[in-house]
């Protein structure tokens, strides 16, 4: 069996003490990959996720501005994401998007980062990572005009909409991955969503240290637990955890690792 966890922010505080144990839990729990999210606490710093990837063969990162730091951003930010962006352990742009929840950045800011870096990740023909909370139809309208739907692909990252947003989603070309949140008995949209989504258009993360699955819902999370979302997945679905489990992982290799396009 293989996992393949394609979100997590193992750089933060909240693994500084143990992050060797994390990790070691992680690879027990037959999680072959991790991808760091390299937005970190925003600007200047956008390389939390490529030290992280540089120290463990197993991890890769991904580098963008997340839409809560994007007042930050200034002219210097563009230049070294474009060239952070060519690193060899980089397979994407994010999470980059829209919030609407917290706005700690003010909404016009927002928007105008989300676009800068869909430009680059277009011009270094990387996938994008969204972010998009209570602002779906701001995303998607940006995505409409400034996203090539036959371009490098992208990931409605920790999908918490329902069926109409997956459709949505899936008729611009992105993959969908489902974090923990889909464990949460009450979340039945985010369910339903699940169950229509492709199997070889779907992925899983665990958003570390957020958003824990069953049975380990307010704890702090952490990769090795994206067995219990993989498996409520399957369940869903009605398809054989290991099936399951062996397509995500693919789905996640085909669209991010440019050994895997090469090969067709």
């Amino acid at each position: 069996m293989e996992l393949i966890d394609t979100h997590c922010h193992l750089d933060g505080k909240s693994f500084v003490h143990d992050l060797g144990p994390v990790i070691g839990r992680a690879l027990a729990a037959g999680v072959t990959t991790m991808v760091a999210i390299g937005s970190g606490d925003g600007p200047p710093d956008l390389s939390a996720g490529i030290r992280l990837a540089e120290a463990y063969p197993f991890i890769y990162a991904t580098v963008g501005v997340h839409p809560h730091e994007a007042s930050k951003a200034d002219d210097s930010t563009w230049p070294e994401l474009r060239a952070l962006a060519s690193h060899p352990k980089v397979v994407a742009i994010g999470e980059i998007g829209l919030d609407s929840h917290y706005n700690f950045s003010p909404p016009d800011v927002q928007r105008e980062v989300f676009v800068r870096q869909l430009e680059i990740a277009r011009d270094s023909a990387l996938p994008i990572v969204i972010h998009t909370r209570e602002a779906w139809d701001g995303t998607f309208s940006i995505l409409e005009s400034h996203w090539p739907a036959n371009g490098p692909g992208g990931i409605m990252h920790c999908f918490s909409g329902g069926p109409a947003e997956a459709e949505r989603s899936l008729a611009m070309g992105f993959h969908i991955s489902f974090s923990g949140i889909v464990t949460y008995p009450k979340a039945v949209e985010v369910h339903e969503a699940a169950r229509i989504v492709p199997l070889d258009r779907i992925l899983i993360e665990t958003d570390s240290p957020y958003l824990a699955p069953v049975p380990y819902r307010g704890k702090r999370n952490e990769p090795a637990f994206i067995v219990e979302t993989a498996r409520r997945l399957a369940e869903l679905r009605g398809e054989e955890f290991e099936t399951f489990a062996f397509a995500a992982s693919a789905n996640w290799r085909r669209l991010c690792l440019p050994e895997t396009k090469a090969k067709g």
